[in-house]
Parts: C-alpha cells; structure tokens; sequence
C-alpha cells in the first residue's frame, strides 16, 4: 500500500500567509501548525526565512516544537537563501529546503533574462547546496504548467541526479486543464529516467477554479504528494483546498490512494484558520462551508429525510461539521415543515400540517428564512384555533 499513499504538504503557513490580510504572528503560526500535525499532515511548509527576520523565527519555533511531522523551508535557487533556511531548521526533526527555480520560457526570458541552459545549471546548483544540510531536498519548477515538457523533464531528471528526493510540478498561474496537468505528470513518470528516485508533488493554483482537478488529475497519473491549503487559501485566487483533495480521495475508493489525514478534524481547523487569519469562508465552499449541509429545496429535503444518501455522499460527522440542517424558505415542502414542527415538539398529523402550510408560506415569501419562533408562533395560534 506504501505506493498508493499521497503525502499531504500544508501550505497554509507559508503559501496561505501570502493571502493580503492573512499575515500571521510567531505564536499564531505555532498553534496553527501543532494543530495541523494533529490533523495528520505529512509536511507542513513552515515559512520563507529569508524573507524577513519573523518568518525565520516563525520557522525555527515550529521546527523546535514539531515532532512527528517533516518541518519545510521555502527558498529561492540562491546560496544566502538555502543557508536560511537551513538554519532555521537546525533543530528540526525531520528537515526538509525547498528550493527551485522557474522553467518556462516566458519565466526565463522575462523574470531572469537567462537561458535554458543556465536555468538548468542553477536549478542543479541549487539543489547541491541544499544538499549540504539535509538529505530531504524538494524542487520546484516554477511555472511547470506552462514549462515545455521536453525541458521540464531535462530539469527534473538533472535535479535528481544533484540529490532532489521531491520533485515539485506547480501549476503556478493555474493556467493548466485537468487533462493536461495530468498528461504533464504522466509525461514525467514516463520519460525522466531516474524518476523512481523522487516524489513527485503537485502545487495547483485555483486561478480558473481547478486546482482541486488539476492536483487529482496529477496523483492519477502518478504524483504522491498534493501540496494544499486549508481552506484553499493562498495568492490570487487560492491554492489547491486540503479538505477536498482529501475528502476525494476518501470517496473514490476505486482509485486506491489513501492519506493520513484524520478527516473528522477537517472542519474545526478550518474554523480555526478562518478565525486566527481573519479569512471568512465562503458559505457554499465544499466540506467546510456553513452550507455545505444545509437543505433548503422541498424536493431535496423530502428526499434527505426519507435516507440522507440521497442527497450527501458524506455525513457531516465524517468531516467534524455540525449535523444536516433543513433550512425552511418558499421553496420548502410540507414534508420539512412537519419535520421541523416535530423537532420543536409539536405533534401534527397531515392535516394540521395541510392548514399551517399557507400561513408557513406567506411568512417564507415575507423573508428569506422562516426561524424556529415564527414556527412556534403558528404552531401556537394553530392549537388555540383548533381548540
């Protein structure tokens, strides 16, 4: 089963600080980070340390506090840069330098006004250098969705060759289709010689909303790493969301990956990330939303309340939400009002329910949820008129 296993690499300290607003202190990156161990992650991607002197603290906190799960670094393909890094993982248990470079033509033109060749020297020293201090070294190639694949596979077999044990494909303007990453990644296992010596990881940006397709896409291929955000934040338009690739995964049997992910975590750490980076999340986001199990169609209701299945492929104690809700609007049944009538501890039989179903409606048409007191005042003036 070790082949099948996908590693979960957890961005939100590092890519999902980057979100404007986001920003987050030593102490809050610590509780955020012991929180994801717990959660089960296989790499938490700490910080960038050169970037300013709190992110170096930041990283070299969470890798004196954490045990159990591989501490990264971010760094760019400069000496100063891995140094660091690897000084702010000195007293990691399980180090790992992430180090790259961009690979596409546009990258290498515009951003480095270098060449091919010299990026692939770079892209090898680099590695060599983070070589020095860890035997666990992952390189990016910045921009891979839009790298040629002949050259990509040059690079990443050549960076292999200097001592990378991951090898990270991003989607970073998330330009790919999900065919296509996946060709991309396929591509890679079947022309990089040396491939079996690394992992490969997907980074997938949801600028066209498919960054959870384009990582799925790439484990099918053969990628055993996603590298994710709670809360698919991170720049732009966000990162690959953890809670779906995971909660994919867990659904699709039939594709045979597993992670270590405790699922039933999923929703309060998305609610703690959302509180400690002042970051709401959307209410019809997937697993974690606030509606992710709500009902509010008559139709849907009437078929949930007959068997759940019919209209939630997962229970919402699965993933640590609070249980279904059938929220009552004009467009919800008698079946639901029963139901909820019931919940409050009145008894009605078709009948009753019949006669309060008018009132139930022009009170729904008056507003846009009809609350349990609204329910409790015609259940009362119902009684008091039948009596």
């Amino acid at each position: 089963m070790a082949d099948h296993k996908v590693h979960i690499f957890d961005t939100t300290l590092r890519d999902g600080e980057q979100v404007p607003g986001c920003k987050l202190n030593s102490s809050e990156k610590l509780e955020l980070a012991l929180q994801l161990e717990s959660l089960g992650v296989d790499i938490i991607e700490a910080g960038f340390p050169i970037s300013s002197p709190g992110d170096f603290e930041s990283v070299s906190q969470i890798a004196k506090s954490i045990k159990n799960t591989t501490v990264c670094a971010l760094s760019r393909a400069v000496e100063k840069d891995i140094e660091a890094a690897a000084q702010a993982l000195k007293y990691a248990v399980r180090p790992r330098i992430h180090t790259g470079i961009g690979t596409s033509d546009l990258h290498i033109k515009a951003k480095f006004n270098s060449t091919r060749d010299e990026i692939l020297a770079r892209a090898i020293q680099c590695v060599k250098w983070a070589r020095n201090y860890t035997d666990d070294v992952e390189f990016y190639a910045e921009d891979a969705g839009r790298t040629d694949n002949d050259y990509l596979a040059r690079v990443i077999e050549a960076v292999i060759k200097a001592g990378a044990t991951v090898v990270n494909i991003p989607d970073t303007t998330g330009y790919c289709l999900p065919h296509q990453y996946g060709e991309k990644i396929a591509y890679l296992v079947n022309n990089v010689p040396n491939i079996d010596k690394a992992i490969i990881s997907c980074h997938c940006h949801n600028d066209l909303g498919l960054a959870t397709a384009n990582s799925i896409a790439g484990v099918i291929a053969g990628a055993r790493q996603i590298e994710c955000t709670i809360n698919g934040l991170g720049e732009r338009a966000g990162n690959t969301s953890l809670e779906e690739v995971v909660m994919i995964m867990k659904q699709h049997k039939h594709l045979g990956l597993y992670t270590n992910i405790v699922a039933e975590q999923l929703n309060p750490v998305s609610r703690l990330v959302s509180e400690t980076m002042r970051m709401p999340v959307q209410p019809n986001k997937a697993i974690v939303g606030s509606n992710a199990f709500s009902h509010s169609s008559g139709i849907h209701q009437d078929g949930f309340l007959k068997d759940a299945q019919t209209y939630e492929i997962i229970a919402p104690e699965e993933v640590g939400a609070d249980s279904s809700r059938i929220v009552l609007t004009a467009r919800s049944g008698r079946s639901a009002l029963a139901y909820r009538f019931q919940k409050l501890g009145f008894q009605f039989d078709r009948n009753d329910v019949d006669a309060l179903y008018a009132e139930f409606l022009r009170v729904a048409d008056s507003k846009k949820e009809v609350e349990d007191t609204d329910l409790t005042d015609m259940a009362q003036r119902h009684q008091v008129a039948v009596d």
